[in-house]
């Protein structure tokens, strides 16, 4: 196996593990409570903020520094994701000479972290509305849960974008 297929396959494990971990949860939950067309609306509300430019994300960003980031716990985050600590250790190992960022690819990474941001977004957006429709609906245990699953799958992954633009811009400087 190449560089490329190596880092496509240990990128998808902890993709997969933390998309099972918690979309399992509202998806078990709005099978079971939320009706179909009720749904479609909770989802289309969702995917509007895919169209929300940068300049939006920009605004929301936390902070320009890194120790906000750090004192939020977000880099110990970074250890456990996709493209983190943990799989480029892994890919190092087996390929010495990859480089994790090169100059050529800052500009992309950024890019790329505002697509994972939107995604996120989209996502948070999507599991506040269906945690306030648990509420609603006084299902109260399942609101706990989804809001919690939301800081994990979906707060923290943003604030992790930020903290790669933060970390990447100082390194563009």
């Amino acid at each position: 196996m190449d560089l490329k297929q190596t880092l496509a396959l240990y990128n998808a494990i902890p993709n997969l593990l933390w998309s099972i971990l918690n979309l399992l949860p509202i998806s078990v939950f709005c099978y079971s409570y939320v009706e179909l067309k009720l749904f479609y609306i909770h989802l289309a509300a969702g995917l509007f903020t895919l169209f929300l430019p940068r300049s939006f994300f920009n605004a929301i960003q936390l902070s320009k520094t890194v120790s906000v980031y750090r004192s939020l716990g977000v880099h110990l985050m970074n250890r456990y994701t996709q493209n983190g600590t943990i799989i480029n250790q892994l890919i190092k190992r087996r390929f010495p000479d990859y480089k994790v960022v090169s100059k050529r690819s800052v500009s992309q990474l950024v890019g790329q972290s505002y697509m994972l941001e939107k995604f996120h977004f989209m996502m948070f957006t999507l599991f506040v509305i269906i945690a306030f429709h648990a509420l609603v609906r006084q299902y109260y245990g399942w609101a706990l849960i989804l809001f919690f699953n939301n800081i994990i799958y979906n707060v923290y992954p943003c604030l992790l974008q930020q903290f790669i633009r933060v970390k990447l811009n100082r390194a563009k400087n």
